[in-house]
């Protein structure tokens, strides 16, 4: 061939190469960073972390963008139909359980937990320590959750407890918590009251059930209207003050979230108390559908978000995330929790709260 029209072929075989070669990275990169849209349903306490702009963009990077609607834990367990969802995200075993059972999924990620607290008062826990019901540690305190329910079983009100001078009001002494027929945090606290009226044992089957519910009865309906969101009970707690609630359960998630914040929404009368015994509230992501599953995979492994999940005050499974933020932070929390149950069965749960509920 003439040297004077090879140059300009090869020229041109040149350019193709290199244009076909970008055109294939280019491509290769778009379809990296595609972006698969799942929709789920999820339990309140979560919503923050999935609106956090952080979390949406590590969600993004690994591969989802992530629609959400929020309900009771119950309620996504018993009240939706999950075949429009591509993934379910309670809050609690039983309720990931139930919904395991009954979609016939034999997979889950438990992608973080947290234990359930009491938040508190200074003055509130001063009275408690001095009539026997707590303790105080190294910044937080613990309560002895059978002598705080025999309080409350009994009708004891504040004006009745000695030391009781910062808090000496005729109201009767309980634990405010959300409506147990909807919300996982007060299943949680019922799995505890049933836990101690139970002699100190889960409670496993009807006959138990029927033991226990005069104080699990007792420690709900004495409280009156409760709220569906585990989010409404702790606002209040932070907006209207000691007067309003005195002793709220909630996730310590919620609690630690705030205290790193440097917004001031915790103070410094603010004081958090764990149950003794308490018990650990997990967060279950059950894949309805395959994009699902890969989501639930994403949440649990990478690293990046399970650092934003510590941020939301959850306790990730790897627990230096969680011990570098408390010290970071200098959070008074205990990094370790010996006196811990589990929770009964979802149908043993079911059982009680369907007696509560005939009582209503």
């Amino acid at each position: 061939m003439n040297k004077r029209f090879l140059g300009p072929i090869l020229s041109v075989l040149l350019i193709a190469g290199v244009g076909a070669a970008i055109f294939f990275s280019v491509r290769g990169q778009l379809a990296a960073r595609r972006v698969v849209t799942v929709h789920g349903l999820i339990g309140s306490e979560k919503e923050e972390f999935f609106r956090d702009e952080k979390v949406v963009q590590a969600l993004q990077k690994g591969g989802f963008a992530v629609q959400f609607e929020t309900a009771g834990s119950r309620q996504i367990a018993t009240s939706y139909d999950l075949t429009t969802y591509d993934f379910a995200f309670p809050a609690g075993v039983p309720g990931a359980e139930k919904i395991r059972r009954e979609q016939k999924i034999n997979k889950s990620y438990n992608v973080f937990f947290t234990p359930m607290a009491i938040a508190s008062w200074q003055p509130i826990a001063d009275i408690l320590v001095a009539n026997g019901i707590a303790t105080k540690q190294a910044g937080y305190y613990t309560v002895d959750m059978q002598r705080l329910l025999d309080l409350c079983t009994q009708g004891k009100r504040w004006s009745d407890l000695k030391d009781n001078s910062a808090y000496n009001v005729n109201k009767r002494v309980y634990i405010t918590s959300t409506d147990v027929r909807k919300s996982n945090s007060a299943a949680m606290y019922m799995a505890l009251a049933s836990y101690v009226a139970n002699n100190n044992n889960i409670v496993e089957n009807s006959a138990q059930i029927t033991t226990v519910m005069p104080l699990v009865d007792e420690i709900f309906r004495k409280q009156g209207f409760m709220e569906n969101s585990s989010e409404v009970p702790f606002e209040d707690y932070l907006a209207m003050g000691m007067g309003k609630s005195p002793l709220v359960m909630i996730y310590e998630s919620q609690y630690i979230a705030r205290a790193a914040l440097a917004n001031g929404s915790i103070t410094s009368d603010m004081v958090l108390m764990y149950p003794e015994p308490t018990i650990f509230t997990k967060h279950i992501l059950v894949p309805l559908k395959p994009d699902g599953d890969r989501l639930g995979e994403l949440l649990t492994k990478d690293a990046d978000l399970q650092r934003l999940a510590v941020q939301h005050g959850f306790r990730s499974n790897d627990v230096a995330y969680f011990q570098e933020f408390v010290q970071q932070h200098k959070l008074p929390v205990p990094l370790n929790l010996i006196n811990v149950i589990e929770p009964p069965t979802y149908d043993v749960l079911e059982g009680m709260i369907q007696t509560i509920e005939k009582s209503q």
